[in-house]
């Protein structure tokens, strides 16, 4: 950095850099004056030039959300940061730097024109996120693998690349290469590429062009299909059953069971358990639809409520606009009478009217608002009720089937226990088969070793079970509690913010009336 920098005084974006920016760019003259004396207000910047200033960091640029056109050209940046706010961004120019690694872009989803030209780039790379990319400059960089192009095929909408200069350019096959891997460019090096280039490169990479393809269309499946995964993950949980349309619960409770493998070499307890697993799936499988089928009834239930309350809002504003409006052209009329008025006593009388009128319309908003308010109440406790009453149905079900699992487990335990004990018998009698395994005749030393290693194969799974019903019984206590909360709190703000702004109508009229009271 030190040999970079010797010859320049570098600088970091600051507040001072950016209101002089914001300054020269803006309206210059009387307008300029006028705009800074107002103030200028960086969320309403569109465009913004930082090019030639000697930029070592990028910086405090988190005000400028709306900023579509950023540039950084001709710094002495070397790294890309500080970008994370500008998700309007469109368009960027960061040439003429010293950039090494493409980072920090990740946020800047809309963007469509990059420009790195004439960094010290060596790879393409951490720009996944720019799906809307049209053009692309990285032309004078250190880019030398012309595989590291094919990188560039996940950009449907790239139209013109720019890789001039580039160690890379130098390829003999560099132009055919890149117009077979990006067939939906249109211009490379600020050139068009023609029909014969394209025909040339497809005949040579054909079959390369296929397997590549061939991948892509496997690797793009395998995404998608882990996508859904995650989707109906996240829709199981919504209904507080994931991992319950399988055996998951039945693994979970034997992984952390110590004593299972050896019990299972016990005869007869192999095909005891894999009876007990298929019925503890039935079991799950019936948890498990059961909660969807719940949780579509919940859901329903949630955007009907939403959905009535937002249009009784709605039709309540729309009351009180139209009586505002019809009140605002009356009393622009009078206003205007009032003004044209020279007796004091008829301006006396129609400064009373007026009073009385605005006094009037501010007690029929209130009374509009309290109606609304009072009937939401109502509405509000009826869903409360009925959606509690739904989760009570649901919990209540849903521990019949917990209650289920824990008697197969009980069941399975005894039959289990039986086995058990009916080969301590053998081996007490000395009956037990040569071939025994020795882990048999070491769990049948003495009746303790089997009952405890039965006992504590019991505890283990009938704690799983437990506490999966106590996290499903919790968390959607707590999705209820949750909801219902945040209704009514949205509910106090809305009314709240109603009253606020009749007020502040009310009082805005009476304060235009009173500078005409005549007394």
């Amino acid at each position: 950095m030190s040999q970079l920098h010797e010859t320049v005084e570098p600088n970091v974006v600051d507040e001072e850099m950016l209101r002089q920016a914001v300054e020269e760019q803006g309206p210059q003259g009387q307008a300029g004056r006028i705009a800074k004396e107002e103030g200028i207000q960086f969320e309403d910047v569109r465009h913004l030039r930082l090019d030639f200033r000697n930029i070592l960091k990028i910086d405090h640029l988190w005000q400028f959300n709306t900023l579509t056109k950023l540039q950084l050209d001709n710094n002495i940046i070397e790294k890309i940061e500080g970008l994370d706010c500008l998700t309007n961004l469109v368009w960027l120019d960061l040439s003429f730097n010293h950039i090494e690694v493409i980072e920090g872009l990740d946020a800047l989803v809309k963007l469509e024109d990059l420009s790195l030209s004439d960094n010290s780039i060596s790879l393409i790379e951490n720009m996944d996120t720019l799906v809307n990319l049209h053009v692309f400059s990285i032309g004078n960089n250190q880019l030398s693998q012309l595989d590291n192009v094919i990188y560039l095929r996940k950009f449907k909408n790239l139209r013109s690349l720019n890789l001039s200069g580039n160690p890379v350019s130098k390829d003999p096959c560099y132009k055919e290469f890149i117009a077979a891997y990006l067939p939906d460019l249109a211009y490379l090096d600020f050139r068009r590429l023609d029909k014969e280039t394209r025909e040339k490169a497809l005949a040579k990479y054909h079959y390369a062009l296929e397997e590549r393809i061939h991948n892509e269309t496997l690797a793009l499946k395998a995404i998608q299909a882990k996508k859904k995964e995650e989707e109906e993950l996240q829709q199981h949980k919504a209904a507080f059953v994931e991992l319950l349309n399988g055996p998951q619960l039945f693994d979970s409770m034997y992984a952390e069971d110590t004593e299972a493998d050896k019990l299972a070499y016990l005869p007869g307890v192999s095909q005891l358990v894999d009876t007990y697993k298929s019925q503890m799936m039935a079991l799950c499988v019936q948890l498990f639809e059961l909660g969807l089928e719940q949780q579509r009834t919940r859901d329903e239930d949630v955007n009907c409520f939403f959905e009535c309350t937002c249009e009784a809002v709605q039709d309540n504003q729309q009351v009180a606009a139209d009586m505002i409006s019809d009140f605002e052209r009356a009393r622009r009329d009078v206003m205007a009478e009032m003004q044209r008025t020279t007796d004091t006593q008829t301006l006396m009388a129609q400064f009373t009217r007026s009073s009385e009128e605005t006094r009037q319309l501010r007690d029929t908003l209130m009374s509009l608002e309290l109606t609304l308010s009072d009937q939401l109440e109502d509405v509000i406790k009826d869903f409360e009720r009925n959606l509690s009453d739904m989760v009570a149905v649901f919990i209540e079900a849903a521990q019949g089937i917990f209650a289920q699992c824990r008697d197969l487990e009980n069941q399975h335990n005894e039959k289990l226990l039986e086995i058990s004990m009916a080969v301590l018998e053998k081996a007490a009698k000395n009956e037990l088969e040569e071939d025994t395994p020795d882990e048999v005749r070491m769990l049948c030393v003495d009746k303790d070793t089997v009952i405890n290693a039965v006992g504590a194969s019991h505890d283990t799974h009938l704690v799983k079970i437990d506490n999966r019903e106590d996290e499903l019984v919790t968390r959607i206590n707590s999705w209820l509690t949750t909801l219902i909360k945040s209704i009514h709190e949205d509910e106090v703000a809305r009314n709240r913010k109603r009253i606020s702004e009749i007020h502040n109508y009310i009082d805005y009229v009476m304060d235009q009336l009173e500078d005409m009271n005549p007394s």
